[in-house]
């Protein structure tokens, strides 16, 4: 079920929320639990079985790993515990892609003479594990949010041998907590630790409620008003492999059209994942959570170490408290810190997804933190403060060639025609006439007036000026201007009632519209 769908505005939300304040206070977490595994299942209705097994193996580990810890043997079962939830992950979302990588490595050595099937092709027609693990064409079911669910349990489990928390007592408390369906499918990385306190007790204020309200409407107008946009454009350049939707042939790519594309996919995938964000955190408000902020403005940063402190905060804190910091961190030596950081950001590029341009996007923004603490750090500082910018918006956006394209082969040519390396002035067969690609792939073609819109909203969104007008706006009422205050907020509500009206227009046509990170 997604948040930007009629079902789960007009009556999931309404209805969870409206039972929610009726049952008693008791039985709330249970109400949640519910509604949470009934959210998950109705996309997922086979692969729930996986996560209701997490819950279960996790609040089991929880448990256990707490009374070893205090027996002295509390590594060796945080290590099983570790392994499960790892395994589990790679199971499903690496399993396709090492078995196509042994396969590949047994035909290019000449131990078979034709290529192996799938995976799925060993497991035997008709029986249940087939039905249950695997595609219609054989590969394994990627259950949606694995990868998120996935490191909110292994951090559970670590951290309650670390003894910053206790192990949660309750199954139904725990279920609730990692099932939670704000931030199950697709983050933030809510840890235990953050809202084990809240999720035994918590309060919902009016002026929480409307917080959240507020928080909800902006991101559904983020995803539906600005990302979409943007998505149809880059769909345009680069295809659509969900959609079958072509995109520019990579040959005939011009630079213009290749900048379009990345510029309309940088504003896409922000916009379409901190909505996400926006939303979960909204809805938390709602039922009395407060989830810590997932994105602080990653655009406007000078740096790449500055764009990983401001980008999907919940993962780089996650890799930071939990690999980074215990392979020694910056305690080590430069050489050690530089190798945890390639190792680091190597296995965040894999977290993305089973696929060699994820690795290179991983390594890459990896050896850009090398290069600033080597030095290129000191030398921006230097520099005039809009270089600096220019510097990390390169940097970044030619990082999401990686991470948009299917193939190191796409990403090459895509860069190519970046920087002006590809001739975009060849001959295209065009019908019966031989036409050069330039002439047929300009801007105007792959954009319109509503995606300039949406690129403007976009420049004004990714810059914090609308925190600041709201702590303006604060200090006018704290100053006494009540007139002026009462304005200024009656404008808010009615720009807010202007995107929710546009928003319900949107998803009045029922059109597909699925977050960039549900994949993952």
């Amino acid at each position: 079920m997604l948040f930007s769908s009629p079902i789960f505005v007009f009556l999931f939300l309404p209805l969870v929320l409206g039972l929610y304040f009726v049952v008693p206070a008791r039985l709330r977490n249970t109400w949640l639990l519910l509604a949470s595994i009934l959210f998950y299942a109705w996309g997922e209705p086979v692969m729930v079985a996986i996560m209701l097994l997490s819950i279960v193996a996790n609040w089991a580990f929880g448990r256990w790993v707490e009374r070893a810890r205090a027996g002295g043997s509390g590594r060796r079962v945080l290590t099983i515990a570790v392994a499960f939830n790892l395994g589990l992950l790679i199971v499903f979302k690496y399993s396709d892609w090492i078995w196509n990588g042994f396969a590949s490595a047994l035909l290019g050595l000449g131990l078979t003479s034709e290529p192996l099937g799938p995976i799925g092709s060993f497991i035997p027609e008709g029986s249940v594990l087939r039905d249950v693990l695997l595609t219609p064409e054989g590969h394994v079911r990627l259950p949606v949010g694995v990868s998120f669910f996935t490191f909110q349990a292994t951090s559970y489990v670590i951290d309650v041998y670390r003894r910053d928390v206790p192990a949660e007592r309750s199954p139904v408390d725990f279920g609730m907590y990692k099932a939670f369906f704000p931030q199950l499918v697709a983050g933030p990385i809510v840890r235990y630790r953050d809202v084990h306190e809240q999720i035994h007790q918590r309060r919902v204020t009016l002026d929480g409620f409307i917080a959240g309200i507020r928080r909800f409407v902006i991101g559904l107008g983020k995803k539906m008003l600005i990302a979409n946009v943007c998505a149809e454009v880059a769909d345009r350049v680069f295809g659509n492999p969900a959609m079958s939707m072509a995109g520019v042939p990579a040959a005939e790519l011009t630079p213009a059209i290749a900048w379009l594309g990345i510029a309309a996919y940088t504003a896409q995938i922000y916009f379409d994942f901190s909505g996400y964000s926006d939303m979960a955190i909204g809805l938390g408000r709602m039922f009395g959570f407060q989830f810590l902020e997932n994105f602080n403005y990653p655009y406007i940063a000078r740096s790449i170490t500055d764009f990983w402190r401001r980008w999907h905060i919940s993962l780089s804190s996650w890799f930071r408290d939990y690999l980074y910091i215990p392979l020694g961190g910056n305690r080590l030596g430069p050489l050690r810190t530089y190798v945890n950081l390639l190792a680091v950001f190597t296995l965040c590029g894999l977290w993305h997804g089973a696929s060699s341009t994820f690795l290179v996007w991983g390594i890459y923004h990896g050896l850009f933190l090398v290069l600033e603490r080597l030095g290129l750090s000191k030398w921006l500082d230097k520099c005039f403060a809009p270089l600096r910018h220019i510097y990390l918006l390169v940097v970044v956006m030619v990082g999401w060639v990686f991470f948009r394209v299917e193939t190191l082969a796409h990403a090459g040519a895509v860069l190519a025609a970046m920087f002006g390396l590809q001739d975009g002035s060849q001959l295209v067969q065009l019908g019966e006439l031989a036409v050069r690609a330039d002439q047929i792939h300009f801007v105007a073609l792959y954009s319109g007036k509503l995606f300039w819109l949406a690129a403007v909203a976009a420049a004004i969104g990714s810059t914090p000026w609308l925190p600041m007008l709201r702590r303006w706006h604060e200090r006018q009422e704290a100053a006494g201007r009540t007139l002026r205050f009462v304005a200024l907020e009656s404008a808010a509500l009615l720009g807010l009632c202007l995107v929710f009206w546009r928003v319900a227009q949107g998803l009045a046509a029922n059109s597909y519209n699925p977050f960039i990170y549900f994949r993952f």
